[in-house]
């Protein structure tokens, strides 16, 4: 390895002797060390910086630095990745709550459990011997003493009154579009979505569900557009019941549930976007006034919201977007005073080609010959009967 040596003044100075390369000795034999010079580094052996030995030094990478020098007292600023948005949480809900048919029989069924009941009961009374006569007489039923109202007789009046009770307390109607829910000591046993005459069991809990296609139409909401002017929206929501299980049990109100989704969907979709821009902008610029994407945008996020409680959202589309009372008149001015500047600058720009090719042709055909004063006066005078003519006809 060579040694490193101080810089000549003549190194210094960027001067060099003619006829002989940079950096070779005088006496020949051994190339001197090549140096790296500047104001910020020290020297550098250049042979150093190019080896050509056999072995590899591992070097360990240090983090990215962000304007720092070295030498300067600064200290180092590492390069991080941002940190990204983090996703919305969604709500769950108990997996056991899904929707599953209840087991439920026919009516007819039910009808003749609570038949076989009454006659249990009837037989019963005849045994016991306590039909009035008229009635043994009426039905011709054989005579029979009876023992009275023992043991045996209470039994039977029991197990077929319970049969009675049974039979015609499970009886049920179900309707079309709507479902019921059965609950069982507070657990869930499944829907009922069958139509007619139908028997259920009686000691279940019923809930009845409306699973038929629904549309609410909200009251206004106050919500502020992306220039925090505040608004009255109403909204037509396109809904119904997917999963009872759910939209019945797993929140306590599904219709409340739905209002406030659709308040706070409501609020993230209007807040982006301006209510209308001036005039002047550039037409192309998103507004308020593009129901269609409005409508998309706040459909997918009700319609995110209110699935995990089994609710499906067809459509959610703003039906009236207009100003709050209170800023309504003032917004009103300001668009007419905009429409109204928009109005002027158009009249002055076609008053000035209008005067603008006047004169240019007066002074090419050779009519009139006119010097800068004279010029001037003319522009003027024209520029005041063009631009009065069209305010009259305009107005």
């Amino acid at each position: 390895m060579s040694t490193t040596t101080s810089p000549t003044p003549e190194s210094e100075g960027g001067s060099s002797r003619p006829g002989k390369p940079e950096g070779t000795p005088e006496g020949g034999g051994t190339r001197a060390a090549r140096l790296i010079q500047n104001e910020s580094t020290t020297e550098i052996p250049l042979h150093l910086l190019f080896r050509d030995d056999a072995e590899r030094v591992p070097v360990a990478l240090a983090p990215a630095v962000v304007g720092r020098r070295r030498g300067t007292g600064e200290q180092p600023r590492i390069r991080r990745p941002a940190p990204g948005r983090p996703p919305r949480p969604v709500p769950e809900v108990a997996p056991e709550l899904v929707e599953r048919p209840a087991r439920v029989l026919s009516g007819v069924a039910g009808v003749l459990a609570g038949a076989c009941g009454v006659a249990g009961c009837a037989l019963t009374t005849w045994w016991a011997g306590a039909l009035p006569p008229p009635v043994v007489h009426a039905l011709e039923l054989p005579g029979h003493a009876g023992a009275g109202l023992g043991p045996a007789q209470w039994a039977a009046y029991a197990g077929a009154g319970a049969l009675g009770l049974v039979g015609f307390g499970g009886l049920a109607r179900g309707g079309t579009g709507r479902a019921w829910v059965l609950d069982l000591f507070g657990r869930y046993r499944g829907t009922v979505r069958r139509t007619g005459l139908m028997w259920v069991n009686p000691l279940a809990l019923r809930h009845q569900v409306d699973v038929r296609l629904r549309h609410w139409r909200s009251e206004p909401m106050s919500v502020v557009d992306a220039n925090g002017v505040e608004l009255r929206v109403v909204v037509l929501v396109v809904w119904r019941v997917k999963d009872t299980a759910r939209a019945l049990l797993g929140v306590e109100d599904h219709h409340r549930y739905l209002r406030e989704c659709v308040e706070a969907a409501l609020t993230r979709v209007l807040s982006q976007l301006p209510a209308e821009m001036p005039p002047a902008v550039v037409r192309d610029t998103a507004t308020l006034r593009n129901t269609d994407a409005v409508g998309d945008e706040l459909t997918r996020l009700v319609a995110a919201d209110t699935a995990p409680v089994g609710l499906e959202v067809f459509s959610a589309q703003p039906t009236r977007i207009e100003y709050a009372p209170e800023v309504a008149a003032l917004m009103r001015r300001r668009r007419i005073a905009a429409l109204d500047a928009q109005h002027r600058d158009a009249v002055l720009s076609s008053v000035v080609d209008s005067v603008e090719d006047t004169v240019t042709r007066l002074t090419t055909r050779g009519l009139v010959e006119l010097d800068d004063y004279e010029r001037k006066a003319l522009v003027k005078d024209l520029t005041v009967a063009f631009y009065t003519g069209r305010g009259e006809a305009s107005s």
